[in-house]
């Protein structure tokens, strides 16, 4: 059984912190308790209000956001916080009994819109879908691990699934086009969700026989790797998930400078996507990393 570690994510409110899980915490839908009584179906959230400054929390298959009351200071108190939930979930504790649970689930909504790679179209949702962002290149992949991913390529014409924060990109073959199967696609994803059915049971290990980033490395980086990855994450990875990809650091060579990165969902296999990205990042981070950086190669997720 994979051991849960729990890390902390501010958010833009001072009050909420979140706590991601590297494992998936619940089955489906999503749950917010504003106080003890209301958390009758979910041991854990009851477990917490008895910290006198919890006022509000929000269960997601990947996460627990917490809102805090002003008697504390968050940076007083989140590490016992982590510490409390990884031992909880470390004792084989129920998170949410989900069986019982009558607790209203957040509405549900999904739009699609295309991309500048015409081969995929993004399917947008209000829902948390995964902490960690997957890619899938055929059914027997998906079927390890995501029963989502692999109901979606029960359609005909998928060829690859890319699942990120809220949103899923769908690549399709050539023998239809979007404007005659996206809405059939959008109703099937947000039934799904709504009937609150698994969309992920683990989260996969990255695949290095074919070299092929299922996922984001979990990995500790320092020094200039550190600071690549942090640019990306913060200058890069926003606009490209706009149009439903996503791009993650593969690896730097201090030797040559050069910068490997993976291109995933709309932005995996498009022309102009590649080379737009790969100027685009190489300019960004040989301006803010000056003499550090010789050449950025994009590879296709």
């Amino acid at each position: 059984m994979q051991e849960t570690k729990i890390t902390i994510q501010e958010t833009t409110n001072n009050t909420i912190l979140k706590f991601n899980s590297t494992t998936i915490l619940i089955n489906g839908g999503s749950y917010e308790f504003s106080n003890i009584d209301e958390a009758k179906n979910s041991p854990l959230a009851q477990e917490l209000f008895y910290l006198p400054f919890v006022k509000k929390i929000f269960i997601t298959a990947n996460f627990i956001a917490i809102q805090r009351y002003d008697i504390v200071e968050w940076i007083d108190v989140q590490e016992e916080v982590a510490e409390q939930i990884e031992a909880y979930i470390a004792d084989g504790n129920i998170v949410v009994n989900e069986k019982t649970s009558s607790t209203k689930k957040e509405a549900i909504e999904v739009y699609a819109e295309v991309t500048p790679n015409p081969a995929v179209m993004k399917f947008g949702t209000n829902k948390a879908l995964t902490q960690t962002d997957v890619e899938y290149k055929n059914i027997d992949e998906a079927s390890k691990s995501s029963p989502l991913a692999q109901a979606i390529f029960n359609f005909p014409f998928v060829k690859e699934v890319f699942i990120s924060d809220n949103y899923i990109s769908i690549t399709k073959y050539d023998m239809v086009e979007w404007k005659e199967v996206f809405a059939e696609v959008r109703t099937f994803i947000r039934e799904y969700l709504v009937d609150g059915k698994i969309i992920i049971k683990e989260i996969p290990k990255q695949n290095t026989e074919n070299n092929t980033a299922i996922e984001t490395p979990i990995v500790a980086l320092e020094g200039i790797s550190a600071q690549i990855s942090d640019i990306l994450d913060e200058y890069i990875k926003p606009a490209v998930a706009g149009d439903g990809g996503n791009i993650a650091f593969r690896s730097y060579n201090e030797e040559t400078k050069v910068v490997s990165v993976v291109l995933q969902g709309a932005c995996s296999g498009c022309p102009s996507s590649t080379a737009t990205l790969k100027n685009g990042i190489e300019s960004l981070l040989m301006e803010m990393l000056p003499n550090q950086i010789s050449e950025v190669i994009a590879l296709n997720g």
